[in-house]
């Protein structure tokens, strides 16, 4: 198979190491194609820097245009975002040039990280004591009602803008994951009409889900994102897949991509995304 990777951060969002640094991670581990996706949501950031900074974009393009030019022919580098999800704020649409469409993206990541509520948000990705506290604060403590609006937001993410992946679609269960008592119950119905809704919306969008190991790397997930029922329900509906890693490290760039692969084969997936300078193209699942 064609060894690529999509989902990359570097050190122009919260990535550890420099994007050439991370190039060079890539190379070393035998990658064709390797897509940076610096944390984006245009034209804003955030008090904590994750994001690159409204006049970073410049900047960053012109690295990853950099590095493109010196691998040519080594490696094949694509230069993207992977851009949040706010309603009325920000959306990850790479046609509207009042967003990511001036600065001409080779694709976008679309995520869900903040999910709004009553006077104020919870991160979906959070850390467990903090977004149980937001849920209660601006949820009243309705769990199920905050768990729909994650997925209420990424539907409406998926309807009204223009991207290429939607990003680890299911990271709200990144609070069930780790040692302590799961936010919510992945078994019930309500739950899992969320995951057929979702996975409607995003066959409806035409866009790539990625089999998103990062969570697993970074040690509070046993497995990818989406979870293998989700993954079943999206393949059901024949929304193409690709494996990401979420890489801050160049140490993880590959992380887990064999047990990613047999999600996929489990899941009824024959074929997989991949992304080159031409568009989207597809490769067999290795046996």
């Amino acid at each position: 198979m064609i060894k690529t990777n999509y989902h990359t951060h570097s050190t122009f969002c919260d990535g550890k190491e420099s994007a050439e640094e991370m190039v060079r991670a890539a190379e070393q581990k035998g990658f064709a194609v390797l897509g940076f996706s610096s944390h984006a949501m245009f034209p804003f950031s955030d008090s904590w820097h994750i994001h690159i900074s409204p006049g970073g974009y410049g900047a960053y393009m012109n690295e990853i245009t950099r590095l493109k030019e010196a691998y040519r022919g080594r490696m094949e580098i694509l230069a993207g975002f992977e851009a949040d999800f706010i309603p009325g704020l920000t959306k990850p649409d790479m046609n509207d040039m009042e967003y990511y469409g001036q600065f001409k993206p080779d694709f976008l990541i679309g995520s869900v990280h903040f999910v709004l509520g009553d006077g104020g948000y919870y991160e979906a990705d959070g850390p467990r004591e903090e977004t149980r506290e937001r849920i209660a604060k601006y949820f009243g403590g309705d769990v199920r009602r905050a768990v729909t609006a994650y997925f209420e937001a990424e539907r409406q993410m998926l309807r009204t803008s223009r991207f290429t992946v939607l990003g680890h679609a299911d990271v709200i269960r990144k609070q069930n994951g780790g040692r302590g008592v799961p936010l919510f119950c992945e078994d019930e119905d309500w739950y899992r009409e969320e995951l057929e809704k979702t996975a409607d919306a995003a066959a409806e969008a035409g866009v790539i889900v990625e089999i998103n190991t990062g969570g697993m790397a970074r040690g509070y997930m046993d497995s990818p994102f989406p979870s293998p029922a989700f993954l079943r329900l999206l393949r059901a509906r024949n929304v193409p897949a690709m494996i990401n890693s979420d890489a801050h490290k160049g140490c993880n760039l590959d992380f887990a991509f064999d047990e990613a692969v047999q999600l996929a084969q489990a899941a009824g997936y024959t074929e997989l995304a991949y992304l080159d300078g031409e568009g989207v193209k597809s490769q067999q699942v290795a046996p």
